[in-house]
Formats: C-alpha cells, structure tokens, sequence
C-alpha cells in the first residue's frame, strides 16, 4: 500500500524537538512529495545557529520515514531562514493563459471531483461548500475544498484560513489545511480587499493551475465551490476536469429558480451529471416562539428536484448561527446543534451514494 501524506506527518509529529513542540506542530516541514515511494522533504530551521544543531533530528527523521511501509527512499533537506524575510513563493505566478493538455485530467491522488454551483450569486453555495467539506471530513472523509470564485473568494474567511500558499520551485502550490480539510483559494495569493481583475483566458489559466499544481495530497473528494452563473470557470471545469458530477444551490423564490435551471441546463449540455439538488435558505424558526416562516416560498427546489428525477439532499433554514460562523472562520458543521446535523446528513447521504 502507498504511503499518505497523512503517516508521514503522523510520524514525523512524534519526534520531539529539544526546546519542545515537534516538527510538524512548528510547522518546520516544507516541500513534502511523495512519488512512487520515494518521499523527500525539508526541515526549516528559524535560523542558522538552530539548524546547526538539528543534523541528530533530521537523521532521525529520516531514518523514521524510511521505516514507514511503502516507502522505498528517503530524502531530507534541512535549511533555515536567512536573516531576511523569504517570500513564500518567489516565483509563482497565478493566472495567465491554460496551458494545452490532452484531455479531461484529476489531481493525482484525487478520488472523485464535486462542483458545486448555482445560477446566481446570494443563494448561499460557498457557505454550503464550506460547510459540507467540514461534515464529510468529520464523517471520515479525506477532503480537498478548492475555492474557484476567483472574482469573489470567500473560503478564506469562511474556514478561516489565511497566509500565502508556499510554492518551493515556483510550480508547485502546497495548499492550506482547516478544520480537517485541504484549502486553495485565489484569495491566499492576493492581498485582501485586492480586486481581481482578469479576462476569461486569466481566470481559465488560475483553475487550471489550482487543479494541477496543487499538491492535493491523497483524497476522497475534492469539492469545488464554483462562481454563480455558467461563465468562463464552468465551461473550464466541465471539460477540462474529471468531474464526478455537480451539486446546484437554489433558494426556493421564482427569480432564484429561474437562474438555477440555466445552471442545470449548463451542466447538461457539458454532459457533467447533476448529483442532486440543496434547497437553502427554505424557512426561518422564530428563535423566541419556534414558528416557521416561508420568507422566500416553500417547497420550489423540491419540486425542480423531482421534474428533473434527480435527490432532493437536503433543505436548509435560514439561520443566524450559520451566518455568524461563517463571519468567523468556525463552519457551523463544526458544532452539535441542528444545522451540524443537517450538514452531517447530507454528507451522509452522499457517502453511501458513492458520491463522496
């Protein structure tokens, strides 16, 4: 069986430096690949005089991985920081032209690809992204959430990550970690407040370097949580990914309706399976008497779901803990109450439908 990622951060976590903490709880690992067994990587010093004194440690390490099944050679780096800052990435550049490839590809290591989209913005798709990626993570689940909203990255602040990605040769892209789930969002590489401002070919370019460059690691599903409407990023994903199919969005008024079967419509013209069918935002729960409004109608989603055959996965309140988790960086799939439950049933559902 091959190695993780995962084992090899597990191992490497029991080595104890001697001031205390441990290689990966300091976050002192970079540039970690693994390639038909054979895994290199680099200990990162906080300075010269400490990385001197490291050479029994990286040893150690060393001789730890190998010890590893499946792995077949081990190679350890070990550096430090110089006296001046490093810019993480000193070369990599995000966006410019797609690069030619000879059909549809995945991520090396990634099972299934999940879009997730809507026809319009304000439906609530990234907080269901967000939220959804939590949930299977917590059910087991090895999950990527790749934030493809390059006009309107929001996962930075909905998972509440932040810093640059670090990139050792310019090329490859080592992605964030939260709650559980790998990150990668245009919103780690640019400054926030920062507009993007790109034609199609750009923003082509940036997903296709975030699909490919990314060292997504080994995973289950990599979940991506699309822009509203049917532009340039959806036409780019539909053919040129490996797409496992596609979850839509909606509200339950007409004028959401409207645009989430221009959604459906898309996704069936570019032959991507629509999985199922997220009714959000279907009701409100007075906090104080425990009756349900209807704000935007009742029952619209439910019913697109059952003309088109495809599974209603679930409808989902409007709700202020919701909203007040995604401000803060804590998905409310993370908690115990009952919009954790609902999450945790869909992620369910799509598990035992070989979906996720």
């Amino acid at each position: 069986m091959a190695v993780t990622r995962d084992q090899i951060e597990s191992c490497l976590s029991r080595l104890v430096l001697p001031d205390g903490g441990d290689l990966v709880g300091r976050d002192m690992i970079r540039a970690l690949t693994i390639e038909n067994g054979a895994v290199r990587f680099v200990i990162e010093a906080p300075s010269p005089a400490i990385a001197q004194q490291m050479e029994p440690l990286r040893r150690a390490a060393e001789a730890a991985v190998a010890a590893l099944d499946g792995v077949t050679s081990v190679s350890v780096a070990l550096t430090a920081h110089g006296p001046a800052a490093k810019p993480a990435a000193p070369s990599l550049k995000i966006g410019g032209h797609p690069k030619p490839q000879d059909g549809p590809t995945r991520p090396s290591g990634v099972d299934r690809i999940l879009a997730i989209g809507s026809g319009k913005g304000g439906v609530g798709k990234s907080t269901v992204s967000a939220n959804l990626a939590v949930a299977l993570a917590r059910a087991g689940r090895k999950v990527g959430l790749l934030d493809a909203d390059i006009y309107g990255p929001s996962q930075p602040r909905m998972m509440g990550a932040s810093g640059r990605p670090a990139s050792p040769d310019g090329k490859t892209i080592i992605p964030l970690k939260a709650h559980g789930v790998t990150l990668m969002s245009i919103g780690f590489m640019i400054e926030e407040g920062k507009a993007v401002v790109w034609r199609g070919p750009m923003l082509m370019g940036a997903l296709q370097q975030m699909l490919g460059q990314v060292e997504w690691g080994e995973l289950d599903v990599l979940i991506v949580d699309l822009p509203p409407g049917t532009g340039d990023v959806q036409l780019t994903l539909c053919t040129k990914s490996q797409l496992t199919g596609a979850i839509v969005v909606s509200t339950p008024q007409d004028v959401a309706l409207i645009d989430a079967r221009k959604a459906l419509d898309m996704f069936k013209t570019l032959k991507t399976p629509v999985l199922g069918l997220i009714e959000n935002m279907s009701m409100f729960v007075c906090p104080d008497c425990g009756a349900q409004h209807a704000i935007f109608g009742q029952g619209g989603v439910a019913a697109e779901a059952e003309a088109l055959g495809v599974p209603l996965l679930g409808a989902l309140p409007i709700d202020l803990e919701t909203r007040l988790s995604g401000d803060s960086g804590m998905p409310v799939a993370l908690g115990g109450g009952a919009m954790s439950e609902a999450y945790a049933r869909i992620a369910e559902r799509l598990i035992k439908g070989g979906m996720a």
